[in-house]
């Protein structure tokens, strides 16, 4: 039986650091089914020794794990002092370990990244200071001018990357990008929007809590404000274009989670792989950041004020809702036009 544990690093760092996998050991000739035979000196004080062999030998890279551990500390704190203080002021911003894991995991130093709906910059950030280079497709003026404010910060603490974004409708990505930039992309971070209006944040109010920050824009030209539907159809076509810019080998990393409308749950995941698809990619891998920080072999839920209300109404009436924990990461790769992937 394998056993995964993840600890936190010593610094606070989003690293699992241990994960060992001891195989159950089979006696020659006989079915591990019902466990080993512990008939005799063979299959006791030989068995034991047999085992612990194995210790030690089965250990994998905490970086090759498909659990991400990503929220070792607070969005707050993985910003404070790297972000400009505006960057608070966008509804759904991707943590930085999120974005920072996947630049480690699919690039290499002098790679170039993309995030074709970049908001405040996150990805870019992270990008240059990983010495990549990066640039960022962003609708709304307000989130772009800041994702610049972010990448000049950036660079005023060191880091070494290049980056840039471009304003506009990443549905049109090719008519955005220079087309010296086909085929040069190694790496592409982004997530979809969740709706037109998002948790935000939270301010005491006369008649009790008020949200604020919670739009991503006004614009109804803004991808958010379509229905589901329309959500995956424009999402597609900027996967399209993504591929084009694809490299060789380059993939494809989204991350996104369901919401609940109504109290139906939204399986934007799914709607997502379904997309990329359509618009000729192919999904590879699927891996799991926690949105959770994990604590002496437990989870500790790091939920906003709206998340952790719902859960409890839904509780009170009877609904078994469980507060969502983690994020999930969809990679995707470009075929060769022969079913292999690029």
């Amino acid at each position: 039986m394998s056993h995964t544990l993840l600890r936190p690093g010593r610094d606070g760092a989003a690293t699992a650091t241990a994960v060992s996998a001891v195989p159950e050991h089979t006696t020659a000739g006989r079915s591990d089914r019902n466990g080993p035979d512990t008939s005799g000196l063979a299959a006791s004080e030989d068995y034991r020794g047999r085992h612990r062999e194995y210790e030690g030998r089965h250990r994998a890279d905490p970086d090759g794990l498909s659990v991400w551990a990503t929220a070792q500390s607070t969005g707050p704190a993985q910003r404070r002092g790297r972000y400009v203080p505006e960057s608070v002021k966008h509804p759904a911003r991707m943590l930085p370990a999120i974005a920072a894991h996947a630049i480690h995991a699919y690039t290499q130093p002098g790679d170039l990244v993309l995030d074709p709906m970049c908001g405040i910059g996150t990805t870019l950030v992270e990008a240059v200071h990983a010495g990549r280079d990066a640039f960022g497709i962003e609708y709304e003026p307000r989130w772009s001018n800041i994702a610049d404010a972010n990448i000049r910060h950036a660079h005023d603490q060191g880091a070494s990357g290049r980056a840039s974004v471009i304003r506009g409708d990443a549905t049109r990505l090719m008519s955005l990008v220079p087309k010296a930039l086909t085929g040069q992309v190694a790496l592409v971070v982004t997530s979809p929007p969740y709706g037109p209006t998002v948790h935000g944040l939270v301010r005491p109010g006369a008649d009790g809590v008020v949200k604020y920050d919670d739009r991503y824009g006004e614009d109804k030209g803004n991808l958010a404000y379509r229905d589901l539907t329309g959500l995956a159809d424009g999402f597609a076509q900027i996967l399209a274009g993504c591929a084009t810019l694809l490299r060789p080998g380059g993939v494809v990393v989204v991350t996104a989670r369901p919401w609940r409308k109504r109290g139906e749950l939204v399986d934007l995941p799914s709607a997502v792989i379904a997309a990329g698809l359509r618009a000729g990619l192919v999904p590879i891998e699927r891996c799991v950041a926690l949105l959770a920080a994990v604590r002496d072999g437990q989870l500790v839920a790091r939920p906003s004020f709206f998340q952790l209300q719902q859960v409890r109404k839904a509780r009170s009436s009877g609904v078994p809702m469980h507060l969502i924990a983690h994020e999930d990461v969809l990679i995707l790769a470009k075929e060769d036009g022969t079913g292999v992937v690029a």
